[in-house]
């Protein structure tokens, strides 16, 4: 599918609603948190939507579901136990054009959307915005110390084609590491 200019610059004033599980679902394992919707997901609706965007591969490939699910699939992750949010809400063509203070303060909500549905683990897709929300200029891919109320926090690595110096098959690998603990418990 294709977009035209006008309709992706019109996403810019849409959000997206986080997946999280509903009352007949598994309580929430893992909470993915991207930066913030891009231009496509906002058009579509569907978190992670743009092509060449390596989440929804590397989700499959690290253990997380069974098949590779499509955007558009994004509510079946509600059945096993996984959910999506966003550190801000507002679409952009790139994340860099956030401003920290946005970033902070959707660091704040984040905290807030964590103390109210309690996942196991946050995974936070993205380090410098990590670094940025939470004042960890030395954070690093990979679990970080301490908890939330109980949640453990993850950084992994940000799934954009733009990331380029990650291959799928290294997200792959660093999500897996997240899984297989996730297996394990906390």
């Amino acid at each position: 599918m294709s977009w035209t200019r006008a309709e992706l610059e019109a996403a810019r004033t849409r959000t997206i609603p986080d997946v999280l599980p509903g009352p007949g679902d598994p309580p929430l394992r893992v909470l993915f948190c991207g930066i913030n919707p891009g231009l496509v997901s906002a058009v579509t609706g569907h978190h992670f939507a743009r092509p060449g965007n390596r989440f929804w591969p590397v989700l499959h490939r690290s253990g997380f579901t069974p098949r590779q699910l499509r955007p558009e699939e994004q509510g079946e992750l509600a059945g096993l136990g996984l959910g999506i949010t966003n550190m801000v809400a507002r679409a952009s063509a790139r994340a860099d054009e956030l401003t920290d203070d946005e970033v902070v303060a959707g660091g704040l909500r984040l905290r807030t959307l964590v103390a109210q549905h309690r996942p196991r683990w946050l995974a936070v897709v993205g380090i410098t915005a990590y670094r940025t929300a939470f004042g960890a200029r030395d954070a690093v891919v990979g679990p970080q110390e301490g908890s939330w109320d109980g949640t453990r926090v993850w950084v992994l690595p940000n799934p954009s084609g733009l990331n380029a110096h990650w291959s799928v098959q290294a997200m792959a690998e660093e999500f897996g590491r997240l899984r297989a603990l996730n297996t394990a418990g906390r």
